[in-house]
């Protein structure tokens, strides 16, 4: 059995383990916070990996209350259940709105909503509903400490994918927008490490999304139409051509984003393009 994941701890209310899932999308590994001390939550609870469920067990076990999650991807979400028949823990988050990528087993009692919180007596912990990456995604401030578990809707290293039907490219700018309303002190991401300023992040994502928008819009002004492979190529020639695959879905969430504001238009199938106006 692989060793047991180190615990670190990032201040007085919180700990995280790294699940043992390193990779390309996934940076060094899935980051699982526990929260609390007496009564614990545990946010993104990760991959169903036997030492990573065990790791969150022995260093927090019959303390579990909760399990958070920030959504439903199978590197952030699956290991719930294991933890949740070990614990008896209520699980909080949001159902899946498709079936793309997504941990099928996952069951909350009720869908949480913007701005639900769980309160107890050592914090506060409130539901931010950050749609974009997917549809049910949610982030959650931490109010004490004035911390953001950001999941896949912020991490450290690089950026996240946007993954239609229900990952809306609009919906995400408008989302990280949303995260400048909170006095953000840190962002704890659901991969890499802490981001120690929160608000230059944020307006980096959304300058780096407008400016992937500007480049998809300058490619169509020139191919006058092109498929989403002719585009893929040319909006992301700075990304290594085995990640093209990926991008893709980022390029189609990007040209629905244009579609909604008619500035874009495609055949019936989807799978060609060109700007309104020419």
């Amino acid at each position: 059995m692989a060793d047991i994941p180190a615990v670190s701890r990032l201040n007085s209310r919180v700990r995280r383990l790294v699940a043992p899932n390193p990779g390309v999308m996934t940076g060094p590994g899935t980051n699982t916070y526990l929260l609390g001390t007496d009564e614990i939550a545990v946010l993104d609870p990760g991959p169903e990996i036997p030492e990573h469920i065990e790791a969150i067990l022995r260093e927090a076990g019959d303390r579990i209350r909760w399990i958070v999650c920030t959504h439903t991807h199978p590197d952030h979400s699956p290991a719930w259940q294991a933890i949740a028949e070990a614990s008896g823990a209520q699980l909080i988050g949001a159902s899946a709105g498709d079936d793309m990528f997504q941990d099928s087993t996952f069951r909350p009692a009720a869908d949480v909503r913007h701005d639900d919180v769980l309160q107890t007596p050592e914090f506060t912990l409130r539901a931010v509903h950050t749609p974009g990456h997917v549809g049910n995604h949610f982030c959650y401030f931490l109010e004490q400490e004035k911390m953001l578990f950001a999941g896949d809707h912020i991490m450290n290293g690089s950026t996240v994918v946007i993954i239609p039907p229900s990952g809306d490219m609009k919906a995400y700018i408008e989302s990280l927008q949303l995260l400048l309303q909170y006095p953000l002190q840190t962002i704890a991401p659901g991969h890499g490490e802490i981001i120690e300023d929160p608000v230059a992040a944020v307006e980096w994502l959304v300058d780096h999304r407008l400016q992937r928008e500007s480049k998809v819009i300058d490619k169509l002004k020139i191919l006058n139409k092109a498929s989403l492979e002719e585009l893929v190529k040319l909006v992301y020639d700075d990304v290594d051509k085995s990640l093209h695959k990926m991008a893709t879905l980022s390029l189609t969430a990007h040209l629905l984003k244009l579609k909604q504001e008619s500035r874009a238009r495609s055949n019936e199938t989807g799978d060609t393009w060109e700007l309104t106006g020419s």
